[in-house]
């Protein structure tokens, strides 16, 4: 009997080999996503990279971080750019290419081997198995619980949208972008 929904959200800092992976209990939105990563900066990322200036994102092309929605980036400037001063650059993964992507291969999937077979029956049992997934390289791997209720189909308007400092960097152009404050 299912006790509400999980919604996984990883992020995975390639240079530390730690992960953290904020399990949301609502919507999958754009909103959510960032409230995640604003997470790891408050929680991790400042203390591992205390002098932060730029932080790297490297994102699946669709969903709720995808290339398209303006609420991810608005928000992006709105919760992080600003109230932390730092820039953002955004690499989104082209179409069909986000099996590349070092979440999936570095982290989700030493979870779900973690995981294999047993019964998630509840949030605390699924923080527990995520937070003791390691891998003989050194992973180690946070675990935070987010009820925090997300609203899908949230808008934001031009105006709202033109406030962001959006550069596009050549390099794709449509999928690669520095959001600064």
């Amino acid at each position: 009997m299912a006790i509400g929904i999980a919604n996984p959200y990883g992020i995975y800092d390639p240079r530390m080999n730690n992960g953290t992976v904020v399990v949301g209990t609502s919507y999958d939105t754009p909103a959510f996503a960032v409230d995640c990563i604003e997470s790891w900066l408050v929680l991790s990322g400042w203390h591992s990279y205390s002098n932060m200036k730029l932080l790297l994102i490297l994102c699946d092309s669709g969903g709720s971080n995808g290339y398209r929605p303006r609420v991810w980036k608005y928000n992006l400037y709105r919760k992080i750019c600003r109230v932390h001063g730092i820039a953002i650059t955004v690499c989104h993964y082209p179409s069909g290419a986000s099996k590349w992507n070092a979440i999936d291969h570095r982290l989700f999937s030493f979870i779900s081997i973690n995981w294999a077979g047993k019964p998630l029956r509840s949030f605390d049992i699924m923080l527990n198995y995520i937070r003791s997934t390691t891998t003989q390289k050194g992973l180690k791997v946070n675990a935070i619980l987010n009820e925090d209720k997300y609203e899908k189909g949230i808008k934001i308007s031009n105006a709202q949208f033109k406030e962001i400092n959006i550069d596009r960097n050549e390099v794709l152009p449509q999928w690669n972008y520095t959001i600064s404050p």
